[in-house]
């Protein structure tokens, strides 16, 4: 009789257990958007959603949740790192930052943040049409957001940076003549120029700046069960072609046609981790 009170309340603890888990999906708190504008977030999280549903079945459900509060990309990076209130960012990759935190080393893009197109004031279209090399365009400035690792790539090959404190805070310094131009991911300009139509913007139309910049998911160091999960269905999304799938849902395989006609200026990045995927895998876009 006792050993059948034992075997019942193993049952019975089995049954507790699986119904709280079924009850208490992992929870993966991620950064907020830096205000109503900023649509820079949206393939993130869907391909996060996507690479954490890949493993479901096997590791057991999940939740995502945005964090409550908006922070700038250094704060979110530090809150990170001390497993506080974020368990996971995206952003490029530097080897300082691959030090510090644990990345996933997938390039969510492809390698297509490194295309940088030029938002510029749309009455100096024509100052812009004289450069034809990085050296004509170290005579002008570049806006950037505090922090930003592109900062030290622009700097290192010679281009001034003048930095903002805030994402929209760029926007009103573009326009109020404090830099020439705002560097942008191909994947971010249009959607960009689309939210900030008053303030006549244009895409500059004939140069693009190229140069390496991985955009990984980073976890703490303390959390490599989650990080190993991301990878894990990272590469399932890739085997299976969900992954593409979902990367030409928001036409991100289009934008390369957006270079062709366009002249390169190519940057030197001298702060990859050595661990950076070769140019040569398959995990890169292949821009002619």
């Amino acid at each position: 009789m006792k050993h059948l009170f034992i075997v019942v309340l193993s049952v019975l603890s089995l049954c507790s257990n699986a119904y709280a888990t079924e009850l208490s999906p992992l929870v993966v708190r991620h950064i907020a958007p830096q205000g109503d504008k900023d649509l820079r977030n949206s393939y993130f999280i869907d391909l996060l959603n996507l690479v954490l549903t890949k493993t479901e079945q096997e590791l057991g459900p999940f939740r995502l949740a945005s964090s409550k509060a908006t922070m700038s990309q250094d704060r979110s990076l530090l809150q990170l790192q001390n497993n506080n209130g974020i368990d996971v960012v995206w952003t490029m990759s530097t080897a300082e930052r691959e030090e510090a935190l644990l990345p996933i080393r997938i390039p969510l893009l492809k390698g297509l943040l490194g295309q940088r197109l030029l938002m510029i004031r749309q009455q100096d279209i024509a100052r812009f049409a004289k450069v034809e090399s990085l050296e004509d365009l170290q005579a002008f400035s570049a806006g950037q957001g505090s922090g930003w690792p592109d900062n030290k790539i622009l700097q290192a090959n010679q281009i001034e940076v003048v930095e903002g404190m805030n994402y929209q805070g760029l926007f009103g310094m573009l326009q109020r003549q404090r830099f020439d131009y705002f560097p942008r991911g191909i994947n971010e300009i249009f959607d960009e120029l689309e939210q900030h139509k008053s303030e006549n913007f244009v895409a500059e139309p004939h140069l693009v700046i190229s140069y390496r910049a991985p955009i990984y998911f980073f976890v703490s160091k303390q959390n490599s069960e989650l990080a190993a999960r991301i990878e894990q269905g990272l590469w399932i999304a890739f085997s299976d072609g969900s992954f593409d799938v979902l990367f030409s849902h928001y036409q991100y395989d289009k934008l390369a046609n957006e270079l062709k006609s366009r002249s390169v200026i190519k940057l030197n990045n001298p702060y990859l981790h050595a661990s950076t995927p070769s140019e040569q895998s398959p995990l890169w876009i292949k821009v002619e």
